[in-house]
């Protein structure tokens, strides 16, 4: 990873997010999906002096950059190369819970997209890869080029919310082997028509899709946000920066069911559940980067930050 990577990546509405999670001097928190840091830095300066920030993430070379962006800190900041699907395992087992706050930014970093031989971009010639962590044993290359065609389809249904899902995993299997980022691209292309009177590439939902299916993100974050909610002392705040509609309704109801005191099915005559209300979300609906920021960095144009607050325990 060069220098030039780690300056050039832009993070996502940092003040809406050191807001959101109500930073304060000597206050613990957790970003989830660390990447180069931008975010933590703005967290942990607004935690000091004495505030400890734990950042996770299971991309090696963003983590190499996010150490010696945050080196300046000290022992303020623990890094850990980790999937915040074991948030919870990762945070207790150094110590670090309860705490005042979670982020989990669930975006795409530019350090992976720039990057061709990673595989992510369609726009950059590259090995059909799209891993976040080189340890993960399933490649997007597996899957194009292996799976069934009603497998692809699903996937591509599914992942990126793509009518023309069929279409494509037919032209797919014709043309297979594919062997890169480009090739791919074409082939999607070809099977969905040209660019004429689209706003983004016609591949871009083909490869959403594959690299949520490569990095069992919804997983993932279905996995976190329980975690993260229990790692909150009272009064702390979960942030969620999410940026495609699947991602962002997990999160919505998931703070919907946390919020609410029962959560039986709807007809049922009387409660039965027991469940017991134990955060509130704290805006009303998502929040979303101001004019002027997507203006300087177009990538922030579909984020959407939610964000919820534990309730104080009510001692029985």
């Amino acid at each position: 990873m060069n220098a030039r990577a780690s300056i050039e990546h832009v993070p996502v509405m940092v003040r809406e997010v050191v807001a959101a999670l109500n930073v304060r001097p000597g206050g613990r928190y957790v970003d989830g999906a660390v990447g180069a840091g931008g975010h933590a830095i703005a967290i942990i300066e607004a935690a000091s002096p004495g505030g400890a920030l734990l950042g996770i993430d299971k991309d090696p070379d963003a983590l190499d950059v996010a150490r010696k962006r945050l080196e300046p800190y000290g022992d303020d900041v623990r890094l850990v190369e980790g999937d915040f699907a074991e948030l919870g395992r990762i945070c207790r087992e150094r110590g670090f819970a309860p705490v005042h706050g979670v982020l989990l930014d669930i975006g795409l970093s530019s350090l992976q997209v720039d990057r061709a031989e990673r595989g992510f971009s369609f726009l950059r010639e590259g090995p059909l890869d799209m891993r976040f962590s080189p340890r993960q044993p399933l490649t997007a290359a597996q899957i194009v080029n292996e799976y069934r065609e009603d497998e692809l389809a699903d996937i591509i249904y599914r992942f990126g919310e793509e009518p023309r899902s069929r279409r494509i995993a037919r032209r797919i299997v014709e043309r297979r082997p594919l062997r890169t980022t480009t090739e791919l691209a074409k082939v999607v292309e070809e099977a969905v028509g040209g660019r004429a009177r689209r706003q983004s590439h016609p591949a871009t939902r083909t490869f959403q899709a594959l690299r949520i299916a490569v990095n069992q993100e919804l997983l993932s974050l279905d996995a976190a946000l329980p975690q993260a909610y229990g790692l909150l002392g009272d009064l702390g705040r979960l942030a969620v920066l999410s940026y495609h509609s699947l991602e962002d309704r997990l999160v919505k109801e998931f703070v919907r069911r946390e919020s609410r005191d029962c959560i039986c099915p709807p007809r049922q005559p009387a409660c039965t559940c027991g469940h017991k209300a134990g955060l509130r979300p704290v805006s009303r609906g998502a929040v979303r980067p101001s004019p002027d920021e997507v203006a300087a960095n177009p990538r922030s144009r579909s984020a959407r930050l939610r964000v919820a607050e534990r309730l104080p325990t009510v001692a029985a």
